[in-house]
């Protein structure tokens, strides 16, 4: 059974930075793709950044490119979201995803496994 786990959550000030991890456990296939969601109150979960295990393909949404990086530790299976010069509306519950599709994607639906999420919060 695939397992994700989230840390690295946590109050930030605006402007500053977080880096948030996800550890996969009970992979049976090296080819896979593990996105990171995030969703507010109210709203729908919305994708934020995608990497995929074997080439690192990258896919990141608009209003966090520049900011967000995306990275991949394949022997420790772990991928990290990198966030940078973090903002009051990057406020949100941050989940980590995990597909068997070839690309990087940011579509909620194509995902079958999902971390329990981590709160980070932007405020002064």
């Amino acid at each position: 059974q695939v397992q994700l786990v989230e840390s690295g959550g946590g109050l930030v000030q605006p402007g500053g930075s977080l880096r948030l991890s996800c550890a996969a456990s009970g992979l049976t296939l090296d080819y896979y793709a593990i996105g990171w969601f995030r969703q507010i109150p109210g709203k729908a979960r919305k994708g934020v950044a995608a990497i995929t295990s074997e080439d690192g393909l990258t896919k990141y949404q608009d209003s966090v490119k520049g900011r967000f990086t995306i990275s991949k530790d394949n022997a420790k299976k772990t991928v990290f979201l990198e966030m940078n010069n973090l903002e009051p509306e990057d406020t949100a519950v941050y989940y980590c995803a995990l597909t068997f599709a070839p690309l990087p994607q940011l579509e909620e639906r194509l995902y079958d496994y999902w971390g329990q999420g981590t709160q980070v919060t932007v405020s002064s």
